[in-house]
């Protein structure tokens, strides 16, 4: 169980003592010294034996000529030893301030921390206008129209620009009327119309009205069609069209990970998530009615992104479906480039569904969308997709399995070298290639485990990864004992203001409590599968830093979702979407090349909702440095001791809710 440390500073000082034997050599020289003296005067006070005498003064000099000797080697020594001591001293205070150097260079506050914690100054609050700030894209909506941006994919690409703290170091408050989320499943269907931005003029369209219900604070999607005959129906014909049952058949068919491009609100995806499937939503970022932020407010997963010019920061082989409804991307432009990158994150055997108005058979009278038509058609046949089946405006290819497909196919497309084939591209230029056909993981998905068995991945499938067993197991044990600690302490900080009886003990909180969380350096998905085996009803953005060791394939085959990112830069997301945020070991592994550790955490206040927790577990020296950044965010915070483990420090904060913006 863990205990609070109280603040303040411990630590061991030491001095430097010389040995006794030093001045008992001194007084030994004297004695020889005055016994010398002593004899050679009464050698030379004897008047006879003047042959003795001399040799008696030749052994007296010599005797003092050696007590010299000696002493002057013992002042030599002492001296010696002096100088030694203050150089050690001198060598281990400048060892011990180069160590305390690279460690404040590691945390990244070196300008902050260089001021002394009594300098630090408050953040002040951010204008109204930041309410919904999304740095690497707010360019778009302050910029551009809509309008404006049509054809011009590459409009709607990220442009992140390092901003330091000093520059742009404020925290982002709520919308003036926003409420704490409903809790899961309740949230899923009704979410508080002022938590989001969406204007007038776009519920008047009628874009908006079909997919959710508008009441007077609530916007509600229990009665969500994004189809003509709901989403369940559209589900359910898709299930068909592949060959199965219904929908609840997927995951005996291999599907687990669904990338939802496009997703509406995620109504699509929270039909799935009934099925024990996951569905990882990405849409362009949108100033207003944005499909990312409404889908994380209902507790659905969702990042923004968008098929333009860069690869998605997701691994080749990733996901089992990738569905686009009416997604507005033309997938026979650029010489079918998009087409590729579905098919670098499609595994082997996986499924694209394509909705869209220009599929009909009416629609495809019209020669334009016939031409476009053929060349998706010709495209998909040329890198080996197998059209199943097309009803209506749904058609569904499945991906081949066999990789010899590709040497007897036409040599339209070629496949990538391994110099482009890379397994996790960040944000890399799209490439007009074949991916993933080199890599150990190309398994197909009926060849896989259903879930929930894949969350535990066997000695051959983490041979993959370059993962021993013994140790993945021990990462297992490890976090279901640390979520069962994590839930301990939770309990006291979140019910210390109920009245208590005495001798009653803190209620458990609720499994229910939490709904969308992200860890920061997410390794193997530990943390994640821990929360599902505690029974926690909670999704995890499982985030893996291109400064760590990339696992984000692993984490994928283990049936989780996930991103690459580069802490330093703002995080795909809108503000106030995540219920939790943890992060184990990130301090250790963070470098200041381009930024501070203050301007980490302002990114994961901005992202986190009121009252919503911060968990960080890391070195103690790194959680004590970390302390004089958290009164800067207004945090509420308490630092405790880890059970069995010595060198680590448990910092637990929580956000607070400012309802007003200070002028």
């Amino acid at each position: 169980m863990s205990r609070p440390l109280y603040r303040g500073f411990t630590g061991s000082s030491g001095r430097l003592s010389s040995g006794s034997g030093i001045g008992d050599s001194f007084n030994k020289s004297y004695q020889l010294k005055d016994f010398s003296e002593i004899g050679f005067g009464r050698e030379l006070l004897n008047p006879f034996g003047t042959s003795k005498s001399r040799r008696s003064l030749t052994l007296g000099l010599l005797k003092l000529g050696v007590a010299g000797v000696i002493f002057l080697a013992l002042l030599g020594l002492l001296f010696w030893i002096l100088c030694i001591s203050t150089s050690s001293q001198a060598i281990l205070y400048r060892g011990y301030r180069r160590l305390q150097e690279q460690l404040v260079a590691d945390l990244s506050v070196v300008g902050e921390l260089s001021l002394g914690i009594g300098k630090l100054k408050e953040l002040e609050f951010c204008p109204s206008d930041y309410e919904n700030y999304v740095p690497c894209y707010f360019n778009i909506s302050e910029s551009s129209n809509p309008a404006e941006l049509d054809g011009k994919i590459d409009q709607y690409e990220r442009s992140c620009v390092h901003r330091s703290a000093k520059e742009q170091g404020c925290l982002v408050l709520p919308p003036k009327n926003y409420k704490i989320p409903l809790r899961w499943p309740t949230g899923r269907d009704f979410i508080w119309k002022y938590n989001v931005k969406i204007t007038g003029q776009e519920l008047s369209s009628g874009s908006l009205t079909k997919r959710m219900m508008v009441e007077e604070e609530q916007l509600s999607f229990h009665s969500d069609s994004l189809m003509v005959d709901g989403v369940e129906d559209y589900s359910h014909q898709i299930a068909e069209m592949i060959g199965l049952r219904n929908e609840s058949n997927f995951n005996e068919a291999g599907v687990r990970t669904v990338l939802d491009i496009g997703c509406g609100f995620g109504s699509f995806g929270a039909h799935l998530f009934a099925k024990h499937l996951l569905t990882m939503c990405i849409a362009n970022y949108e100033g207003s009615g944005s499909q990312v932020q409404l889908t994380l407010e209902r507790g659905l997963p969702a990042i923004v992104g968008s098929f333009a010019t860069k690869q998605l920061p997701y691994p080749n082989l990733s996901f089992d479906m990738v569905h686009c409804a009416r997604c507005g991307i033309e997938w026979e432009r650029n010489d079918g480039i998009f087409l590729l990158e579905v098919d670098r994150l499609l595994r082997p055997g996986g499924y694209f569904v394509w909705t869209s108005l220009t599929n009909t058979h009416r629609s495809l009278r019209n020669k334009e969308n016939q031409k476009k038509w053929t060349l998706i058609r010709d495209f998909t046949e040329n890198i080996c997709w197998d059209l199943l089946s097309q009803q209506d405006e749904t058609i569904v290819w499945k991906k081949t399995s066999k990789k010899n497909c590709y040497s007897s196919r036409k040599s339209v497309s070629p496949i990538c070298d391994r110099s482009l084939d890379i397994k996790s591209p960040y944000y890399q230029p799209l490439n007009p290639c074949i991916g993933g056909t080199k890599s150990q993981r190309w398994i197909p998905i009926e060849d896989r485990r259903p879930w929930p068995s894949q969350v535990m991945l066997s000695s051959a499938e983490l041979s993959l990864h370059g993962v021993q067993p013994k140790e993945f197991v021990e990462d297992s044990l490890n976090w279901e004992l640390s979520v069962q600690n994590y839930w301990s302490l939770l309990s006291p900080l979140i019910f210390s203001d109920h009245p208590k009886r005495p001798g009653d003990e803190d209620p458990s909180p609720p499994y229910n409590m939490l709904r969308n969380v992200l860890d920061m350096n997410a390794r193997f998905g530990g943390f994640n599968a821990a929360l599902l085996e505690a029974g926690k009803s909670v999704w995890v953005m499982n985030v893996v830093p291109v400064t760590s060791h990339n696992s984000l394939p692993l984490i994928f085959d283990r049936g989780f979702i996930g991103v690459q990112h580069d802490w330093c830069e703002a995080f795909p997301t809108y503000p106030r979407t995540y219920d939790m945020i943890h992060a184990q070991g990130l301090l250790s592994i963070h470098k200041h090349h381009r930024c501070s550790v203050l301007d980490v955490f302002l990114e994961i206040d901005r992202i986190l909702r009121p009252e919503g927790w911060i968990i960080i577990q890391d070195a103690a020296p790194l959680i004590e440095a970390i302390r004089t950044v958290i009164p800067q965010l207004k945090w509420d915070a308490r630092v405790t001791e880890i059970s069995g483990n010595k060198d680590d420090r448990l910092l637990v904060c929580q956000k607070p809710f400012f309802k007003k913006q200070i002028q």
